[in-house]
């Protein structure tokens, strides 16, 4: 399963329930940011975004409330303009103060690796090694920051 797409300008990681996954990786139509909406992107996800992933999750049936219990959920990571928006199943946005970001199971293990001062392809490695639902082949994305 494909768990990072390309979807014009957003770069979109998923984790968690493959269903959502779904929706938002290849059905949803990300909004396109106005230059007003490019000069504060959290705004932008807070009042667009965010609200389009729901009407999406609408328009394709997904009833999240109910799927949602201690054991499944989903979480995004969504890349526009070289900013990256941690989105958890509360359709919380989360911005990390070190620009270090994790969605998945053995994400904590990477974080861990990387603040330990790893590389990104040996803290990779090394949830690879420890959580059995980590694997590779794992892709690279690289995205300029909007000036």
């Amino acid at each position: 399963m494909v768990k990072v797409v390309e979807r014009g300008q957003y770069i979109i990681a998923g984790a968690g329930l493959s269903s959502a996954c779904d929706i938002i990786q290849h059905l949803w139509s990300p909004p396109n940011p106005t230059d007003k909406d490019k000069k504060d992107l959290y705004h932008f996800f807070a009042s667009k975004v965010v609200p389009s992933m729901k009407r999406a999750f609408k328009d394709n049936d997904y009833k999240w409330d109910e799927a949602k219990d201690d054991e499944s959920g989903f979480a995004f990571l969504i890349a526009l303009g070289g900013q990256i928006f941690d989105i958890s199943d509360d359709f919380a946005i989360c911005l990390d103060i070190d620009g270090i970001y994790g969605i998945g199971s053995g994400s904590s293990l990477a974080i861990g690796a990387l603040k330990a001062g790893a590389s990104m392809k040996k803290a990779l490695e090394i949830a690879a090694n420890k959580d059995p639902y980590t694997a590779p082949p794992f892709m690279y994305y690289e995205q300029e920051k909007w000036k």
